[in-house]
């Protein structure tokens, strides 16, 4: 029996090294096979003018990196020398303090100007962008979406401009928990037998829809009504889009407030918010017609 269970042995490992051999007509019959038996399915590829427009938002958000930290340089050079802003208000105030700060020396005061101009520069090189964006996406085919999506609490033509580039046509989607997982916010699963243990997110998929969405999740934190802005913006879609974006506004402050008040951390209801928006997303995008092309 032992030297029966020898061979055996013997016969596993030498198939587990077999099917490490990787060559072009294994792979050949493996494809024919997954084929044969339905397994495959079909890749999404974005045409030119999708990819032309998911470059635009790309380079928008490397320079708002950039940005942030030609920002956090800045202060970081002011904390050194032990000048820090007391105030709580936007960086626009702040940069009115900075420009009046002095310094003993006077190549450190060279040194600070030299870090608002970098800053400046930047500011100019975002705005420059966001023109282009608003300008492209006027005569894209995909401006219905993105317009239908503008509906949503928190989706500003930014947000709504990556969603679509970045993912395209959402009816390639068969349903909402599918797309989440494509963004990578449902929570990852570790179970064995009959224990169930769920942990953080994927994060698997487009880092760029996820972060676009989070940052929108965080708008939520405020009761549901209908600001003058975003009444405009519903306006100028369909009736069932705005019952839909209405449902979504009530339906994920008060899931805010109920995570929070549970103990919450900020970033994981965020994160909740985030994957239930995306419900909606896909609820508002998937029925639209467009051209990818």
């Amino acid at each position: 029996m032992d030297k029966f269970s020898k061979y055996v042995g013997m016969d596993v490992h030498q198939e587990t090294i077999g099917e490490r051999v990787k060559t072009v007509r294994r792979d050949s019959l493996t494809l024919g096979r997954l084929h044969r038996a339905g397994e495959l399915s079909a890749v999404w590829v974005p045409g030119e003018a999708q990819e032309a427009l998911r470059d635009l938002t790309r380079a928008r958000e490397d320079m708002k990196h950039l940005q942030r930290h030609a920002k956090q340089r800045l202060l970081s050079f002011q904390s050194r020398h032990g000048h820090r802003y007391t105030g709580k208000s936007r960086w626009t105030q702040a940069r009115r303090w900075l420009e009046g700060v002095t310094f003993a020396h006077p190549v450190q005061q060279i040194v600070l100007h030299e870090y608002i101009d970098t800053i400046r520069a930047c500011n100019r090189h975002v705005a420059s962008l966001e023109q282009e964006i608003e300008r492209a996406v006027q005569d894209s085919p995909v401006w219905p979406v993105m317009e239908a999506l503008m509906a949503l609490r928190g989706i500003s033509l930014i947000a709504a401009v990556t969603v679509v580039a970045e993912l395209g046509d959402l009816r390639r989607f068969d349903d909402a928990p599918q797309l989440m997982a494509y963004l990578g916010l449902v929570p990852s699963e570790h179970s064995s037998g009959k224990r169930e243990r769920r942990g953080a997110i994927t994060k698997a998929g487009n880092s760029h829809v996820r972060r676009v969405l989070i940052e929108a999740a965080w708008t939520y934190r405020h009761p549901a009504r209908k600001s003058a802005i975003l009444q405009r913006r519903a306006e100028r879609t369909t009736a069932q889009i705005q019952e839909v974006s209405w449902s979504a506004q009530k339906r994920l402050c008060q899931r805010f407030r109920h995570l929070t008040a549970r103990g919450k951390l900020p970033v994981q209801v965020c994160t909740a918010i985030a994957r239930e928006l995306t419900g909606f997303i896909w609820a508002i995008g998937r029925p639209a017609r467009f051209s990818t092309t």
